[in-house]
């Protein structure tokens, strides 16, 4: 029985797609839920999968091809064998991936089959917790969060960089043209908007990060032990941000037209770098939220982010976001607000700086903050003091124990 794949529905804000790659080419065998095709749109990837066991009949869609909601993709002769479907091609079909192992494959989703692939990860080594033991891509997650060392772990929170080119040989002089991801596009379209769109100003300070070290170095085994990841940075900083947040909240709010919206909750979002781009998951309800719950999150969200699974609904709704160009060797920077936010919190790399400490001078691991802000509807004045707070907490953590 032929069945059809159509483009599934799309969400709300977004119009259409682009179709990326096709993952199998007419004549191959497929499984039920096998991803077929990854379309792109502006802000995430989302996965084709297959309704049914059978052969890829047709493919009526070649990759590079911009799609809407419902446009028919393919079809699949359900029940078939791989030997007996057509041979044709259509034109430029994109080239598929080599699939999981046949053994294991057919318990796995067609996210948890990606991360799998990408991660060169052996299905049988992941504890599945679907409906008959089917694997997941929480489980996959999961699995590689806890398997993560810091040989190997990406950091997880960073601005986004450039690929490096290969490097062109003596005496080229060619050039490339190489169009920009919809991501991408997306990107510049709202750095452009933020730009244009508000008064941007950026202020720094400097924080000694020796209390939280300290605190890191004493309780980092018996915390990971006990939540089952490793403590960071960033659950400092999300929990000071938080704190500084409530008592400087118009850098929690936001403008519509000639109204400023101040938000009671806390919604933090975490830049993410990926091959694709920036992407900014939000942690939702942040001022709630344990140190573990909070690195669990991160750990989450990269990797997701960096296998294009993250959904929309976990990309929009941020009240303030932290991005760590640090990671990367950053000393220094200024953000660029994302909007419709007014401020951004930049943090950079932990060095060891002589610093002045009761007349003496001694060797502290120092960082520089930035905040930008929109000059709109946020003085000087709360911006500083907002940036002090953060650095209180910081160079005291138990400040955000006792609230103070």
């Amino acid at each position: 029985m032929s069945m059809e794949i159509r483009v599934p529905k799309l969400p709300e804000s977004v119009a259409d797609a682009t179709l990326v790659a096709w993952r199998k080419k007419p004549g191959d065998a497929v499984s039920r839920d096998e991803n077929l095709a990854d379309l792109e749109t502006d802000k995430v990837v989302l996965e084709v999968p297959s309704p049914a066991n059978g052969v890829l009949q047709e493919i009526r869609m070649p990759a590079g091809s911009v799609v809407h909601s419902d446009d028919l993709l393919a079809i699949v002769l359900a029940g078939a064998a791989a030997s007996a479907a057509p041979a044709a091609v259509p034109s430029a079909p994109a080239a598929a991936k080599p699939a999981a192992a046949a053994a294991d494959g057919d318990k796995l989703g067609p996210a948890a089959r990606r991360l799998v692939q990408e991660n060169a990860l052996n299905p049988a080594d992941i504890a599945g917790s679907g409906r008959d033991g089917r694997v997941t891509k929480s489980d996959v997650v999961d699995h590689l969060a806890k398997s993560a060392t810091p040989a190997t772990q990406k950091p997880v929170a960073a601005p986004a960089v450039p690929k490096t080119s290969p490097v062109p040989a003596a005496g080229s002089r060619g050039e490339q043209r190489v169009p920009m991801t919809r991501l991408r596009q997306r990107i510049a379209e709202r750095l452009l908007q933020a730009q244009q769109n508000a008064a941007m100003l950026t202020t720094f300070n400097e924080v000694d990060l020796t209390a939280v070290m300290d605190l890191r170095s004493r309780h980092k085994e018996r915390f990971e032990k006990e939540q089952g990841v490793k403590l960071g940075f960033m659950s400092f900083f999300v929990k000071a941000t938080v704190e500084a947040l409530k008592k400087y909240p118009v850098l929690n709010a936001s403008v519509d037209g000639t109204d400023v919206i101040y938000h009671e909750y806390y919604d933090i979002g975490v830049a993410v770098s990926t091959d694709r781009g920036l992407v900014v998951p939000v942690l939702r309800d942040a001022t709630s939220r344990s140190f573990g719950d909070i690195e669990k999150s991160i750990v989450d969200f990269a990797t997701r982010a960096r296998a294009g699974t993250l959904g929309i609904e976990e990309l929009t709704g941020g009240t303030f976001t932290i991005t760590n160009g640090g990671v990367f060797g950053s000393l220094l920077s200024t953000p660029i607000l994302n909007a419709p936010q007014s401020a951004i919190l930049g943090m950079h790399k932990t060095q060891d700086r002589p610093m002045a400490i009761n007349g003496a001078v001694v060797i502290r691991p120092m960082m520089y903050l930035a905040v930008t802000y929109d000059h709109r509807i946020i003085d000087g004045r709360e911006a500083v003091q907002f940036l002090v707070a953060i650095k209180d907490c910081l160079e005291d953590p138990g400040r955000m124990l006792l609230g103070m």
